[in-house]
């Protein structure tokens, strides 16, 4: 009885879904959003359950409920910090579902194979495989894990083509002859592709993989759903692969770049030898936390630049009182976020969101590029890429043609850094050897803390 329903409430649970991306687009309806897709794949896991067969029930109900256990667990002591590499790790397990529901079907004899689900088990084991590894190699590389460095020269692009073709030869073979040995080997060098395809990107451009990766996931799970005859998986992997993909070319729009250039052209071998670093004694001013309060205390306005240093130390939350500190004073401050700062698409309107910055303050970078110019102080915390003048003033430099924060129109700048080593794109940044750059060396949240004793006293 509830088998005739079924595709009545999957069409219900894909509405919600569709609702719960349209909340997710601004932050004011974002927790509406939410809640959209809460309610959306509630109802899509019991409808599931009501159709499913009772021994295919008994097998789920273990995995989902050990997943559940390993899920809250996570959830509760994952760190801001390391939400980048887990939503990584989220990915593979998708790519890891895709591949393994493919091969389960391949081995099922039970089941012919015509044309069409050839083709689907084909696209969705290589993407899965491909999402799978590719996404491990994510985690590593955002993780800071030795077996995740990443490789640079030509013969990787070698590795790749040679990957690529032969993975293209064992799929095809095995659609003209349903050969298992086939689907094996395609299955096993899609692995090593998306391994190798990846490694060569460089830590700059990994917002726009982690991106791509989730797009990746949706579309692998869209593929298991054409596999298991799921409507729901099919249209919630389309919607998931979608709006992935439309991020990740915003993204690369944010960079002006293209995609093509991000995934196969990358920082990686640009990063070490375009850092605009001419090998002279640099000089720069260096200040301390109160130095950077009177200054701040003592302006009409105050743009905050948060980067992935904030993350790192944990600051958001003392940011949050500087706003509010500041404020106080009569200070217009106010929050700019460029599109790709952080280790992933939107991390940094998370960590001043889980602070309950009022959402009026945070500004795109194409709303307030425009202020800066009159704007009395920047305070950069963390970020160094985002607001490299390379990318408008030196055409050798890899970034070179990326929009960025304007921050040395502004009539004063403020650098909180731990140290002048490089970003994580690995260049050099002038900004910081401005005449009217002043360099705050500390932790991120120690720093502002001070920074607020400061101004209250």
């Amino acid at each position: 009885m509830m088998a005739e329903y079924a595709n009545w409430l999957y069409l219900i649970g894909a509405v919600l879904f569709i609702l719960t991306l349209r909340g997710l687009s601004g932050p004011k309806t974002a927790v509406r959003g939410n809640r959209f897709g809460m309610i959306g794949m509630v109802v899509a896991v019991i409808t599931t359950f009501f159709v499913a067969d009772g021994p295919i029930l008994w097998l789920i109900l273990p995995a989902m409920i050990a997943g559940a256990v390993v899920g809250l667990w996570r959830a509760r002591t994952v760190a801001m910090t390391q939400m980048p590499e887990t939503v990584a790790l989220m990915h593979s397990l998708v790519g890891l579902a895709a591949v393994a529901i493919a091969l389960a079907t391949v081995l099922n004899s039970d089941h012919s194979h015509g044309t069409v689900a050839r083709i689907e088990l084909f696209i969705g084991c290589f993407i899965g495989a491909i999402t799978f590894s590719a996404s491990v190699f994510a985690f590593g590389k955002l993780a800071a894990k030795n077996w995740a460095k990443t490789l640079a020269g030509r013969k990787i692009n070698v590795i790749q083509a040679a990957l690529f073709i032969a993975m293209l030869v064992f799929g095809i073979h095995y659609f003209i002859s349903e050969s298992l040995f086939s689907f094996i080997v395609m299955t096993v060098l899609a692995v090593a592709f998306g391994w190798f395809w990846i490694a060569p990107i460089g830590g700059g451009d990994m917002p726009v993989v982690v991106s791509l990766l989730n797009s990746f996931s949706g579309w692998a799970a869209a593929g298991i759903g054409f596999t298991l005859g799921n409507s729901m998986l099919i249209i919630a992997g389309s919607l998931v692969g979608s709006s992935g993909a439309i991020l990740s070319y915003i993204m690369c729009r944010a960079m002006n770049r293209s995609l093509l250039n991000v995934l196969f052209g990358g920082f990686a071998s640009a990063g070490a030898s375009g850092a605009s670093d001419d090998g002279a004694n640099k000089t720069y001013k260096t200040g301390s936390s109160e130095d950077a309060a009177f200054l701040m205390s003592n302006s009409d306005s105050v743009v905050i630049v948060p980067g992935y240093g904030m993350a790192q130390g944990r600051a958001q939350n003392a940011v949050k009182e500087l706003y509010e500190a500041l404020t106080e004073q009569g200070v217009n401050v106010r929050f700019a976020i460029h599109p790709v700062a952080g280790r992933m698409p939107g991390h940094m309107n998370v960590l001043l969101a889980e602070a309950d910055v009022p959402y009026e303050a945070i500004f795109e970078m194409d709303e307030i590029n425009s202020d800066m110019a009159g704007t009395d102080v920047v305070l950069i915390i963390g970020a160094n890429d985002v607001v490299n003048p390379a990318a408008k003033e030196d055409s050798s430099s890899p970034i070179y043609g990326m929009p960025i924060i304007e921050a040395r129109k502004a009539r004063t700048v403020m650098v909180i850094k731990r140290s002048m080593n490089t970003g994580y794109a690995g260049l050099d940044n002038s900004l910081f050897y401005m005449d009217k750059t002043m360099m705050i060396f500390g932790d991120a949240k120690k720093m502002v803390e001070n920074m607020i004793a400061n101004i209250e006293n």
